[in-house]
């Protein structure tokens, strides 16, 4: 692997790859971006970074591989920022969870994109976030989607593979328009009805009472309401297309079950249920 590695974005995720790839011995240095300084600082002390630079064109400069771990939003502003010190030799990736918008956000910054850019998304998170959250352990056993496009050198995938793989992920390639289809389905949609299911019960007049009794059947669904806001609100607009017709579909078939329930029709609403347990229990055999 490369000597360098920069990381922008020590959160999570970009601290949790750090950890990995300096746990694997896959870098001699590896330096930290970002705007928040105490966090970098804090970084830094934890042994997650050998040291950091708040301007990322400062950041990769010198970097064999530079990995963006910055929220959607935040992207474009990232890659305009890095486009003049970006040397054409260095490996760019991501770790973004809409990749049609990341990918247009690196068009408009680079003025198209550049070769060695490979556009990535780690199948991994909890609901914290910060570099005291990251952990090196994160990836083992996870899957990693590499969405790379037409302009794509073949040698810069094998590089971002080589890295995700050595840090224990299980590294797929994927379309972009169907990886946003699929995480819209399987990340955005689950996220988003544990954030509207706790507004909607925040909301209420009984609410002290209600969260009082809530038992682990909440606390399960509900966990993943405690991700960062912020990440969230980028990967909706990001990805609202996909976002969209899942919402739609999904509002259809609660549709349905209400009238179910109004009819106190039991049989078809325990056929909903069965095939639900089994799909869900065959989800969880493998």
């Amino acid at each position: 692997m490369p000597g360098r590695l920069c990381i922008i974005g020590v959160g999570l995720i970009g601290g949790s790859l750090a950890r990995a790839a300096r746990s694997a011995e896959l870098y001699d240095d590896i330096v930290g971006s970002g705007r928040n300084v105490a966090n970098l600082q804090r970084a830094v002390e934890l042994g997650v970074i050998d040291r950091y630079y708040s301007d990322p064109a400062e950041a990769v400069q010198g970097a064999d591989v530079i990995v963006v771990a910055v929220p959607l939003g935040a992207m474009e502003a990232v890659f305009e920022r890095i486009a003049p010190a970006l040397s054409p030799a260095a490996v760019l990736t991501d770790v973004g969870s809409a990749k049609a918008g990341v990918i247009a956000a690196a068009e408009r910054a680079f003025g198209g994109l550049p070769t060695r850019f490979v556009p990535g998304h780690p199948i991994a998170g909890t609901e914290r976030s910060g570099v005291d959250a990251s952990f090196a352990e994160l990836f083992h056993g996870r899957r990693v989607i590499l969405t790379p496009t037409s302009e794509t050198d073949p040698g810069a995938t094998m590089v971002v593979h080589a890295l995700w793989q050595a840090v224990g992920a299980r590294v797929m390639e994927m379309d972009v328009a169907h990886h946003d289809e699929v995480l819209a389905a399987t990340s955005h949609l689950p996220h988003i009805l544990a954030f509207t299911l706790v507004d909607t019960l925040a909301g209420m007049s009984e609410r002290d009472e209600i969260f009082q009794y809530a038992a682990g059947g909440f606390r399960d669904f509900t966990r993943i309401a405690s991700s960062d806001p912020v990440m969230w609100r980028d990967i909706c607009l990001a990805n609202d297309k996909a976002v969209l017709a899942m919402v739609e579909r999904f509002q259809r078939d609660l549709s349905k079950f209400t009238e179910l329930l109004r009819a106190a029709d039991g049989e078809r609403l325990k056929e909903i249920f069965e095939r639900a347990k089994q799909a869900r229990d065959r989800y969880s055999d493998k």
